[in-house]
């Protein structure tokens, strides 16, 4: 894999604010991440994503977490979303995702919703908490997913596990706090970013 490349890697960016998102968007997409998170528990979200899309969109897919609703789909679709990652399994908010061209990561935790969640069209599925199952519960999961399902883990990935996660048959994994915390300094996001994009270039070039 070439450093050109995307990475697997979502920067989830829980609890940023609208006047931070230039500066922490600025260091992730240098670093090579092309896959940005906004969580609708985040102040001021609404602008924090029509300010991410605006400024970082030619860069980058910029997105939301912590959706709910078809209601917050629909907002986030005019917001100029792209991606729509979700806390559980809702069939609903999935189809109208898929419906309007946006990239879906449904969370799941077991078989029974990772499957309804692909019955309502998802390929990706995100496994959350994956610091709680492990990457042996995420590697027997991905022994049952249909071909062209991917697995992603998500809760508690650091540089340092982030190889046994791939090992284990992820296509890749969301960051949560090893990568950002609100009110963290842009200095803090550049570090923290540049160490998962080295350690997972390393690996997958191995």
């Amino acid at each position: 894999m070439k450093n050109s490349l995307p990475l697997p890697l979502i920067a989830i960016l829980r609890g940023i604010r609208p006047a931070d998102i230039d500066g922490h968007l600025q260091a992730l997409t240098l670093a090579g991440f092309t896959l940005i998170e906004i969580p609708l528990n985040s102040p001021g979200w609404e602008q924090s994503i029509a300010l991410a899309v605006e400024r970082f969109g030619d860069r980058a897919k910029i997105g939301a977490g912590t959706v709910l609703t078809v209601a917050q789909v629909n907002r986030l679709a005019a917001l100029g979303c792209q991606l729509i990652v979700t806390p559980n399994t809702a069939p609903p908010v999935i189809r109208r995702a898929l419906a309007l061209g946006m990239t879906v990561y449904a969370g799941c935790a077991t078989a029974t919703e990772a499957f309804q969640a692909i019955d309502a069209g998802a390929t990706r599925i995100k496994i959350f908490p994956s610091s709680t199952f492990g990457p042996e519960y995420i590697s027997a999961l991905g022994a049952v997913m249909p071909a062209g399902v991917d697995l992603y883990a998500v809760g508690g990935v650091t540089p340092e596990n982030l190889d046994s996660y791939l090992r284990a048959g992820c296509a890749g994994v969301g960051l949560g706090g090893a990568l950002y915390q609100a009110g963290q300094t842009v200095e803090e996001t550049a570090k923290r970013a540049a160490a998962f994009a080295n350690r997972c270039r390393e690996l997958l070039n191995n």
